[in-house]
């Protein structure tokens, strides 16, 4: 008579475990203020540029400064340096950004709820056959693009940086792209494994 009891006991425990995802809900609604901040950031940064385009040395002085540029010659004006150290950080926004979006959108569809986007015609292509093993791929080589654009952007003001700074720099960027290699081949092997099994 009792086991009636017990197995619906499991079901409501099992019930309550499964609902636990939505306490990654919290997790998701912060990532996206994040990137309200990234948003936010960009657009100062842009109109920074276009002022000191404009002849603005209060937003010229404000570039310089947020992108640690120094130089011995006083910097009356832009010059292609500065725009492009400028222009790379505006790049390294968005495609943090987009990481921001991979992880919000991705995470959100693989461990808490469908989105049920079906048919939507802004749907990401990449969110038709999105798993976690998928997500780690995706997440890894946005992780490289990062890293690579930190890394030109080093190179670029390499004056400013001490040479136990550019190699550590370098050498945390190859430990990336070797670990997402690690990855995809990990994900190559299981996926044909998985197959083989069918």
């Amino acid at each position: 008579m009792p086991r009636p009891i017990v197995k619906s006991s499991i079901t409501h425990i099992n019930s309550f475990i499964f609902a636990s995802r939505w306490l990654q809900l919290p997790l998701y609604l912060g990532l996206i203020a994040a990137q309200a901040v990234y948003v936010f950031h960009f657009w100062v940064e842009l109109v920074h540029l276009l002022e000191a385009a404009f002849g603005s040395q209060t937003a010229l002085q404000a570039l310089v400064g947020s992108i640690g540029y120094k130089t011995d010659a006083p910097i009356t004006g832009l010059n292609e340096v500065v725009i492009m150290l400028v222009v790379l950080g505006l790049i390294d926004v968005v495609m943090i950004s987009n990481l921001l979006i991979m992880v919000i959108v991705g995470g959100y569809e693989t461990f808490v709820s469908r989105l049920n986007l079906e048919g939507h015609p802004d749907q990401p292509e990449w969110l038709d056959h999105v798993n976690a093993s998928v997500l780690k791929v995706k997440l890894a080589t946005a992780i490289i693009g990062i890293s690579s654009i930190h890394l030109l952007k080093t190179f670029i003001n390499a004056a400013n940086y001490t040479e136990q700074v550019l190699m550590w720099q370098t050498i945390i960027h190859i430990a990336f792209l070797f670990s997402a290699i690690a990855i995809a081949y990990a994900d190559r092997l299981m996926s044909h494994h998985d197959k083989a099994e069918h």
